[in-house]
């Protein structure tokens, strides 16, 4: 049964407690103590109209770090566009960029309250951001939590083709270097799944979440 989140009241497991579709809770607010506690336990918020609701969906889309190998055509993308990258140059742009209408995705979860949040964490060094530059003019991005070794992508946009693509790679190699060995993207797609991403059990994800949070590895 889902748990209406009150106040004081922890998250419960979700591998007790989440329905089929993955969701846990519903309530509370989107603020950063909060999300930290979910983000810790495998969980994470997805819309807060009209209340928050957080998930932990079965099975759970990740990047396998070990592994992933951006395409060709995408180096070349890079190369013909000149783009460059950095990284929490730009955090409460990223977050604008994702939030902004596409044809594939009309609305956004991402609300006034998931930009003030996520802003406080990555004041703290606990979200960050990739930031994806054609001279002056950003053309995508992508943002998240991390803990320890752990990485939750939390959303990507781009403005030019191939963009966001480019963001994942440069985060993707970001994470490598400094010891990172796990990055969470959430629910599958096809978008995500073009992309390099791999479906894993709920419980293999919680396990790993729990080894990763353990690294002292820093963003």
């Amino acid at each position: 049964m889902v748990m209406w989140l009150r106040r004081g009241r922890r998250f419960p497991d979700p591998e007790l407690e989440a329905d089929e579709h993955g969701l846990v809770a519903i309530g509370g607010e989107i603020a950063p103590e909060l999300l930290l506690e979910a983000y810790a336990r495998g969980i994470f918020p997805w819309s807060s109209d009209p209340v928050p609701t957080w998930w932990s969906p079965h099975p759970r889309a990740v990047f396998p770090l070990d592994t992933w190998k951006p395409h060709r055509t995408l180096l070349r993308s890079i190369r013909r566009a000149g783009w460059t990258f950095t990284t929490d140059r730009a955090f409460v742009e990223v977050m604008h960029g994702c939030a902004e209408p596409t044809e594939r995705r009309p609305e956004t979860w991402i609300t006034e309250d998931f930009i003030a949040a996520y802003t406080d964490l990555n004041d703290h060094g606990l979200a960050h951001s990739v930031e994806v530059w054609e001279r002056a003019e950003l053309v995508g991005g992508i943002y998240g939590v991390a803990l320890g070794g752990y990485f939750g992508g939390e959303s990507m946009f781009h403005r030019r083709t191939d963009a966001s693509k480019a963001a994942v790679m440069h985060l993707i190699e970001h994470l490598r270097a400094r010891g990172f060995t796990l990055f969470d993207a959430q629910v599958m797609n096809p978008h995500l799944q073009r992309l390099g991403a791999v479906s894993v059990r709920r419980t293999d994800f919680l396990r790993q979440l729990k080894s990763a949070i353990a690294i002292p590895a820093t963003f």
